[in-house]
């Protein structure tokens, strides 16, 4: 691996299927990680979700929000805080505050959209 810097300026974010907006910024040739920056508008929960086979890191960077988390409470997120997603396990997050809710999503190994499952009629709450 060679030493590279990826401008968060260059990076092309998308509106996705789950209610938030999503930008790549590295994902390893050896399939081991790959980290996202999210963001969360003010207002909006993302849909229930979980991913096979992979285990999520979020590192909450701005605003506050809820993250609901199957098998715990929901718990208030602020900047700073990390929140560990085991493989399997349904998850959301809302954006309770005035500005938008933006947070890196550390993936191990790295994500696959055909590892992404919908919880539609999952019990977790918020």
């Amino acid at each position: 691996m060679k030493p590279t810097i990826i401008k968060v300026d260059s990076l092309n974010m998308t509106l996705t299927p789950e209610r938030c907006y999503v930008a790549e910024n590295y994902s390893s040739k050896d399939g081991k990680v790959s980290i996202a920056i999210a963001t969360v508008k003010p207002g909006v929960t993302t849909v229930a979700h979980h991913l096979e086979g992979i285990e999520e890191i979020y590192i909450i960077t701005q605003g506050t929000g809820i993250i609901d988390i199957k098998g715990m409470e929901p718990t208030k997120v602020v900047p700073g805080d990390v929140i560990v997603i085991p493989n399997g396990t349904s998850q959301r997050i809302e954006n309770i505050d005035n500005k938008d809710l933006v947070f890196y999503c550390v993936c191990t190994p790295k994500f696959t959209q055909e590892q992404y499952f919908t919880d539609e009629t999952s019990n977790i709450r918020i």
